[in-house]
């Protein structure tokens, strides 16, 4: 299949964030990823006869953070709703959400591609419980149920039917992620589902009436997010160039096969059955706790960039590279702060430290190193303690092995060589053995003298300091042209 452009895309995409409280959303049973299948399920979970939810506080903070983040009014009296439907991830054969009064309505994000700005529309932001894990046998083997995740409390915000291209989407995703990551209230590692989206799409002629929208569901990375969409772009636009009709229904993306398949026909409200839940009280937000969570937000990712150029003196790119992981952040203020060189701290974080997680394939959201040892090594190489070569060396060592710097410098005898005498008898054995090339310095070739730096650096074991050495080099070789002229 091939893509057309004659027919629009218009897309609103509905995420789903696991919230990072410590127990489930009704009861007391743990959260954490993983563990033994069917281990952390109990009475209320799997929903048996008799038992009574309790909302967990947590997971309303959580919902009301991120509403005024995102600019949406608080409904400050909500409800649930059970939403029933026979799947045998959720054994009590229902679904805890809010579908009549979500806890958030109306707000916005600001998504920025290629330096133009867009605001997609939060139509709402809704609590509610996850399902059960469906776990298929290959080859028909039959289909096993981990319950585990079920009941672990989600937040699902809905948006308006704002994106007209793949890039918007997962713009908008990455916006988000960074958001609920400074929050404080997902881990948004979507290789765990943690994260997960669902992709409304339809296509339509330009500026005509929207067309039939199909829903793909539970996409898990933004590679996957990226071909779906495209997939079904083109699946859509193939039907109707055939002069079909594009069926509502709900499909499944296939990563191995980078396809989607139906489902089921898509259902709607009433298909659910939805009613007022019995066993929950109406939920009511006081003033006063909910100005103590606005009082309590976090700086945010785009904050702290511009805080970071204002108070720092960090340029814009390098903010932006450092503002990307909310651990980076915190590193760079603490050691920027101890050495008093925010300069110097944000180009080892951006540079150095940014060039060991690529290679060694670690993740900049958990990487872990000691402030006080980077800020000492900012400081020796700043006081001219060490070279900038021998501070690069060290910066590596203290990234992949966690050396003291300290002692790592004493006993490798890394000290910058000061001593005059040393630095004038390595120059001299420089201008000795490179006579051609000094000659040429004098006759004007500037580009000659970093190669002279370099050997007169070389004759220091790499230990000289640039300065002092550049100092006495260029006041060697006045004297050479001096004596050749007269």
């Amino acid at each position: 299949m091939t893509a057309r452009t004659c027919h629009q895309m218009v897309i609103g995409i509905e995420v789903h964030a696991e919230l990072n409280t410590k127990s489930k959303i009704f009861c007391g049973c743990s959260t954490a990823f993983g563990g033994e299948t069917n281990s952390k399920v109990c009475p209320v979970c799997a929903g048996q006869p008799g038992v009574l939810p309790k909302l967990n506080e947590a997971v309303v903070e959580r919902a009301v953070k991120l509403g005024l983040v995102l600019g949406c009014t608080i409904n400050q009296n909500c409800e649930f709703d059970r939403k029933n439907y026979f799947y045998p991830d959720l054994p009590k054969a229902y679904q805890i959400s809010q579908l009549y009064f979500p806890i958030c309505t109306n707000g916005k994000l600001e998504i920025d591609i290629e330096g133009s700005k867009k605001n997609i529309g939060i139509r709402e932001i809704h609590i509610e419980e996850d399902a059960g894990k469906l776990i298929h046998a290959p080859n028909g083997g039959g289909t096993y149920i981990d319950y585990n995740r079920a009941g672990v409390p989600l937040l699902e915000i809905v948006t308006n039917p704002d994106f007209t291209s793949a890039r918007e989407v997962t713009a908008f995703i990455e916006k988000l992620k960074e958001t609920m990551l400074y929050l404080d209230i997902c881990d948004c590692k979507m290789q765990e589902g943690s994260l997960r989206a669902d992709i409304n799409l339809s296509i339509r002629q330009p500026d005509g009436e929207l067309g039939t929208r199909t829903e793909t569901k539970n996409l898990n990375s933004l590679k996957a997010i990226t071909h779906a969409i495209e997939y079904e772009r083109e699946r859509q636009t193939d039907i109707i160039k055939r002069g079909g009709k594009v069926v509502q229904q709900t499909r499944r993306w296939d990563e191995e096969k980078n396809e989607s398949f139906p489902m089921r026909s898509k259902e709607n409200a009433q298909d659910y059955r939805y009613f007022a839940e019995p066993d929950l009280q109406p939920l009511e937000i006081s003033n006063e706790w909910l100005n103590e969570i606005r009082l309590n937000i976090p700086e945010l990712a785009g904050e702290k960039r511009e805080r970071y150029v204002l108070e720092y003196g960090v340029s814009a790119s390098l903010a932006e590279v450092i503002c990307a992981s909310k651990n980076l952040a915190r590193l760079f203020e603490d050691v920027a702060q101890k050495s008093e060189e925010p300069a110097e701290a944000a180009n080892l974080i951006t540079g150095e430290l940014m060039r060991h997680i690529n290679d060694s394939g670690a993740q900049a959201d958990t990487f872990t190193v000691d402030a006080d040892k980077l800020a000492f090594l900012i400081s020796s190489v700043v006081r001219g303690d060490i070279n900038r070569s021998v501070y690069k060396d060290i910066a590596a060592e203290v990234f992949a092995n966690d050396v003291d710097p300290r002692k790592y410098i004493a006993e490798k005898g890394l000290l910058a060589v000061r001593d005059d005498d040393a630095i004038i008898a390595a120059v001299n054995k420089t201008l000795s053995k490179n006579s051609g090339a000094a000659g040429d310095f004098i006759a004007g070739k500037e580009k000659v003298f970093e190669f002279l730096m370099g050997q007169a650096m070389k004759n220091l074991g790499g230990k000289g300091n640039p300065a002092s050495v550049k100092k006495i080099l260029l006041k060697a070789l006045g004297e050479l042209c001096l004596n050749q002229q007269l």
